[in-house]
């Protein structure tokens, strides 16, 4: 019996791997780092101490890693200001589950990143407990974000599920041992390895019912 659902945020509620990249790669670029392809790849799921270590020690950025992130979240929020990327469909999806389960964030967004997008898109009363991945040990793919959310909202992680979009979200969601409902992301799709891990495929969030989170 599931007793709660745990959203990701990027790639579930708003559309914003790619605002990730361009960003990141555009700080990379104009203070002389070594951008290159396969980064943003390596860097999905991280959180933000994991993922401004990664642009400090393997792409060259000179500032702290907490430089980085605060400059990298500014952009980020100045860029969802001007035009807040949600998925079509996310919001009444959120709305529809809310009347039925208790409601958590698990995400590898920084707080403020969070707090934002759920504010500008007026579901934030509908979530009981937030969780970014920089409050926990390990991001994506180890489970403690996850876990950490479920803690929070006072459910058993095996009778949470999890909406996710992303391998290292599969993963993280299914070793933490909740129910994985997968909205495969556009962008980057998930591994065949990891889909394999999900409980329920579904191609977009107005396919996602409180029967289908049951099963």
């Amino acid at each position: 019996m599931i007793e709660a659902v745990v959203f990701d945020l990027d790639g579930v509620i708003v559309d914003s791997e790619q605002v990730w990249d361009d960003v990141r790669e555009q700080l990379v670029r104009e203070r002389g780092g070594r951008w290159h392809d396969g980064a943003q790849a390596a860097m999905m799921g991280m959180s933000s101490p994991e993922w401004s270590r990664y642009l400090h020690d393997e792409l060259g950025l000179t500032d702290s890693p907490a430089e980085i992130n605060d400059e990298v979240v500014r952009r980020m929020l100045e860029r969802y200001r001007h035009d807040l990327p949600l998925i079509d469909g996310a919001v009444d999806a959120v709305r529809r589950l809310a009347a039925a389960f208790p409601l958590g964030v698990a995400s590898s967004s920084n707080r403020p990143l969070i707090e934002a997008v759920l504010e500008a898109a007026g579901i934030a009363d509908l979530f009981a407990a937030v969780v970014s991945s920089e409050e926990v040990e390990r991001g994506k793919p180890d489970p403690d974000v996850y876990l950490e959310a479920a803690r929070r909202l006072g459910v058993e992680p095996g009778r949470c599920a999890a909406v996710e979009d992303s391998s290292n979200g599969i993963r993280s969601a299914h070793a933490a041992g909740l129910r994985v409902l997968v909205i495969p992301n556009s962008h980057d799709p998930p591994d065949p390895e990891a889909l394999a891990l999900a409980d329920v495929v579904v191609r977009a969030p107005n396919e996602l019912t409180p029967e289908l989170v049951q099963g």
